[in-house]
């Protein structure tokens, strides 16, 4: 086949053309056909495997972690029955509803004892949780760091276990004086729930 035969060459009457340039022509033909069919049928169909084989791959992970987790289903249950065990036991070592009156006299003395100066220690209503209840409580106090530091040593000795917490405190340096802070804002102490409580948590407490 010559190249001066397909510039020369009639698309009109290619009837006319030699056997070599229709020979080309149906190659050229064929390979435009073949490339058509991958664009527009195999590729498509190439890009959905593509993405089945990501969710199969996704799903096969999912299954194995699933697997693993029923598999340790046991175990994870008993480690739950344990924990709510543990809890029980920290939760009865907290202040009963009749403990409750005694210990709040006790933290206010402790503060007294250590040398700081009660000017506010109002105890608020208590608020129910689902298995404990809060006894939020304003206070004032004024004392230096160290009979601060003193105050929260004393109140982890004592008798029962109480916990403070501390929220929307200040402490500020008292006017006229170069060492003594004021502290002021809410603590909060808790305890358990006696059998009869438990259940109407939510209905109950308030601020």
């Amino acid at each position: 086949m010559d190249l001066s035969e397909l510039r020369d060459l009639d698309f009109n009457n290619i009837g006319s053309a030699s056997t070599g340039v229709k020979v080309f022509l149906l190659v050229v033909v064929a390979v435009l056909i073949l490339i058509g069919g991958y664009f527009y049928m195999i590729k498509d169909k190439r890009d959905t495997l593509d993405q089945r084989e990501r969710v199969e791959t996704e799903l096969k992970q999912e299954f194995r972690e699933k697997h693993e987790k029923a598999a340790n289903l046991a175990a994870y249950e008993q480690q739950l029955e344990e924990m709510e065990e543990m809890l029980e036991v920290m939760l009865r070592q907290l202040p009963s509803r009749t403990e409750m009156p005694d210990l709040l006299i006790d933290i206010s003395q402790t503060a007294l004892g250590t040398g700081i100066d009660n000017e506010l220690f109002e105890p608020r209503s208590e608020v129910i949780r689902d298995f404990y209840a809060e006894q939020p409580i304003n206070v004032r106090m004024v004392g230096t760091y160290h009979e601060f530091g003193n105050f929260v040593s004393s109140v982890a000795s004592l008798s029962r276990v109480v916990i403070l917490t501390m929220r929307d405190i200040s402490l500020r340096p008292v006017e006229d004086s170069e060492s003594r802070l004021r502290l002021e804002g809410v603590i909060t102490t808790y305890r358990y729930l006696d059998e009869s409580e438990i259940g109407t948590g939510s209905a109950g407490g308030g601020r």
